[in-house]
Order: C-alpha cells, then structure tokens, then sequence
C-alpha cells in the first residue's frame, strides 16, 4: 500500500515545528500520532542526541526499554543532525555551535495500518561560529521505520 498522501509524517513535523506556539497540534491529535517538542543548544553533538532522545522517552514517544524503538530513534535523529550539519555531524570540534528547537512525531503514514509506525525527527534553528550574530539558519529531517 502506498504512503497516505494526507498524512505524510515529515511534512506533519516540519509544520508542527514551526506553526506558532498558541496553535494546538489537533490535526496529529485526530491522526492518533504520538509527538512531543523540545530545545537544544550545544556545542556537542551527542548533547543533541541525548535531548532528542530523552525527550522522547519522557514523553512516551517510545518505550527505552524496546531497543528496535530507541535504534529507530537514533537513525532519524541522525539524519535530522545530518541536514543540519550538511552531512558533517561534527559540531564542537569544527568551532560550530546549535541552537536548536526539535519535534518528534511517531505514527502510520501509509494508508495500510498493517506498515506498522514510523518516527520523524525534525531539528530546525541556527548553527554557525561560537560568536552570537555569526550563525545561519539550518534544518533537518529524518524518518524511520520502528
């Protein structure tokens, strides 16, 4: 079965990382999709890693005692922190600081309940030098499977 096109889970992270604050998520409500946000600024990549990745298992997004959950979590917040960095995840040892906000979403995007669940990790906010004023914007997206 193809991916629902009404419910696609990378576009539904990207637009509940970046609706306004007062806007409730009523759309991933009514979807039954699990989602929780989040800030992070380091200098530190595996400080990203850890935020996202206890944010998620504070809010129930997946169960840390499952491993195929948190190894699926790992994979999507990598390639969320790849998009960021432009493929080098290196951050703190090229003088390159984040600050970051992140959504994470966990649901079925395709139209056969039978796919099973899949996790988008969205990071979005500024990455540049260590010095304020000289960053850029900067996003990133990863999805996997559970």
């Amino acid at each position: 079965m193809p991916l629902d096109r009404n419910q696609l889970i990378g576009k539904e992270a990207i637009l509940l990382l970046l609706q306004d604050k007062d806007q409730l998520p009523e759309r991933l409500r009514q979807l039954n999709w699990k989602f929780c946000k989040g800030k992070v600024g380091a200098m530190d990549g595996k400080k990203v890693v850890a935020a996202v990745e206890t944010a998620a298992k504070n809010q129930g997004i997946v169960k840390p005692d499952l491993y195929r959950e948190t190894h699926a979590l790992y994979h999507a917040i990598l390639e969320a922190v790849s998009g960021v960095t432009r493929g080098s995840n290196q951050i703190g040892t090229l003088l390159r600081t984040v600050g970051l906000q992140f959504v994470i979403v966990r649901g079925n995007p395709y139209q056969d309940k039978a796919e099973g669940e899949w996790l988008a990790v969205v990071l979005y906010g500024t990455i540049g030098a260590p010095v304020k004023g000289l960053e850029h914007e900067a996003i990133g997206l990863g999805i996997n499977h559970i």
